[in-house]
This record gives structure tokens, C-alpha cells and sequence, in this order.
């Protein structure tokens, strides 16, 4: 459907905006439409805002913006659009679900951005889709949502739901949907304006190549971080780690030395301790399943060595009181 040209014109769109909602994501949706019906000379789109209260939404860089419809207005739109950011796995309004389920019912589009996915899921409106999230929560949403495909594609439009993963990634999703309702000359007018010197397709990657993030290039280096991100639940040994990339064990030590300043079990630690705050974050998950999920074997140990790195424990990271004496994470 979001794939084919429109019957009518202009495509109406209402963006519904929850707290703490990503700014770059909203306007890298919104702004493309605009650009397009100016390249256009046409209105090809329309556009609202909508809150569940009718009062300015403040998003999480503490910007607020105001909505330009009511939340009971009764005027249909061909497409929806929940805009969120931080803790939309916390959001609990089931107005927002409410909505969602009588625009589904009007035959609406319906999409989300950045971690709107979770919002969607919540009102099970992605239940036999494929969606994709921000990559810093498609762990957290695969805990919460483990019977929904999801995936860590830039965006994915899957019939009448489309989600993408935030940030710049709204632009290019739109850019898509324009070229594929308008033409890619039109798109590539619309992508030429914003300086964007290429239109990325679903199948780009959300993160940066790991030479990039890292800065770092040594093949085999790069083979071991890789051994260790696809192994955080159940770590391999110094010795596995090295044998699988052609490396003695002290070639390895002075790889991770030289490159990352730190050792291999130390760098491997904190890849596991880095896994374990986004689930202590982005989860209900029991603080002995985050550190089994992670390659601790004991929950003492893992809120140790969390403690000594984050300077905090687990249940201090999810704003609980600490243990009493005698009580044991649970």
C-alpha cells in the first residue's frame, strides 16, 4: 500500500507524537514530504500532528512541539506515523493503542520511527509483520516481542506497516516511499536538497562498519571482535578465540594491546557489560536472566564487576532500592 501511488491527493499524514520522541527522526520524516511537494509544484502531501493530551510534546532533547490537530478529531488520513524516542518501551498509554486500532480499522497506513516499534507491538498492530527498531533496541524488543519478526534493517515496509530504525534512517525510508509513489527523480531532487548524495536502500546497515566504529583495520582483530559480539551469551576462551582467527594466544594479547589498550578479556567484558545495561534498560528481565543472557554465571558476580564498571549496580541502573542484607538479586 505506503508503496503505490496514492488514489488521492494530497496523501494525508498525521504524525503522533509520544514523549521523549526523537527530534532528527520527526523532522527527517516530516521534511521530505515538504521538499516534495515543493520540487513537485504540486501538494502532493498534507500533514498533522497529534499528542494523546492535546498539549505540547516535549522530545527527549527537550525541544517541545505543539500538535496542530485534536486527539478526537474525527477527520480520516490515509497514514499514521507514531514518532517516539527514549523509554518508549516504558509507555503505557493506552490511548495511544486506542487510536491506533481505530485508524487501523479506517484502512490507515500505519508507521513508526525509531523505537515506535515497540508502541506498535504493544497494540498488536505487528502480529504476522516484519519491523525493524533502532539498533541500541532490537535486543530489548526481541525479549519483549520474541514471536514478532523483526530486523536490523534500516527500514522495512511490510504491506500497510512501516518501521525504521531512527534517526537518518527516517529520511531515507521516505525518500523510498516517495520514489515509489512519485518517480526517483522526484526522490533524487528531494534527496539533493538535504545535500544527501545517496538514497539508501532497507538493506543498508544501521551502524557504522566495524573499522569505522572501532578505528581499527587489522583483519584478524576485527575477526576476533566479531567471534565475541556473535558469543556474549556463552563466552569463548582466550584460546578458542585465538584459534579461530589464526592467532597464538600472545599474538592475540598484543593485537588487543596495541589497537584497544586493554586486553582481550577485558575488551570481551565490557562488550558483555555494554549488552547487559541495554537489557536492564530496554527489558522486564530479571537481573539473573540479564547476566545469564550475558555470560555470567552467578548474579553476585555479574552486579560486581557491573558495579566496578558503571560505578552503579544493576538495581541501582533500574532506579530500585539496594538489596538488604541477606536478599539476593533476583
Amino acid at each position: 500500500m505506503i508503496r503505490k501511488a496514492p488514489q488521492e491527493l494530497p496523501q494525508r499524514v498525521v504524525f503522533f507524537l509520544v514523549p521523549k520522541f526523537s527530534l532528527i527522526a520527526f523532522t527527517s520524516a516530516i521534511e521530505p514530504l515538504r521538499l516534495a511537494n515543493r520540487e513537485s509544484g504540486k501538494k502532493l502531501y498534507s500533514w498533522n500532528l497529534v499528542s494523546a493530551d492535546d498539549q505540547p510534546v516535549m522530545s527527549s532533547c527537550g525541544i517541545p512541539i505543539s500538535p496542530t490537530m485534536n486527539f478526537d478529531d474525527p477527520h480520516s488520513f490515509h497514514t499514521a506515523i507514531i514518532c517516539s524516542g527514549e523509554d518508549a518501551h516504558k509507555n503505557t498509554d493506552k490511548r495511544i493503542h486506542s487510536w491506533l486500532r481505530r485508524v487501523e480499522r479506517m484502512g490507515t497506513d500505519i508507521g513508526a520511527l525509531c523505537t515506535g516499534a515497540h508502541i506498535l507491538a504493544k497494540a498488536g498492530l505487528l502480529d504476522d509483520y516484519s519491523c525493524t527498531i533502532h539498533w541500541e533496541n532490537l535486543e530489548g524488543f526481541i525479549e519483549d516481542f520474541p514471536e514478532i519478526e523483526v530486523t536490523p534493517e534500516l527500514f522495512e515496509i511490510d504491506r500497510n506497516r512501516f518501521t525504521c530504525a531512527g534517526g537518518t534512517a527516517s529520511l531515507d525510508m521516505m525518500l523510498n516511499v516517495i520514489s515509489s509513489q512519485h518517480g526517483h527523480e522526484l526522490a533524487a531532487e528531494v534527496a539533493n536538497q538535504f545535500m544527501h548524495d545517496r538514497i539508501r536502500d532497507q538493506h543498508d546497515q544501521q551502524r557504522m562498519s566495524m573499522p569505522v566504529r572501532l578505528g581499527v583495520r587489522h583483519p584478524k582483530l576485527l575477526a576476533v571482535i566479531k567471534l565475541m559480539e556473535d558469543n556474549l551469551e556463552e563466552p569463548l576462551t582466550r584460546i578458542q578465540l585465538a584459534r579461530d582467527a589464526g592467532l597464538s594466544t600472545r599474538q592475540l594479547e598484543r593485537l588487543f594491546r596495541k589497537y584497544l589498550s586493554r586486553s582481550p578479556a577485558r575488551y570481551y567484558l565490557e562488550l558483555r557489560l555494554n549488552k547487559a545495561r541495554l537489557l536492564l534498560l530496554q527489558t522486564n528481565m530479571s537481573v539473573i536472566d540479564v547476566a545469564l543472557a550475558c555470560g555470567f554465571v552467578s548474579a553476585s558476580h555479574f552486579s560486581k564487576c557491573y558495579r566496578d564498571f558503571f560505578g552503579r549496580t544493576p538495581r541501582k541502573e533500574r532506579g530500585l532500592p539496594a538489596l538488604s542484607d541477606g536478599e539476593t538479586e533476583e
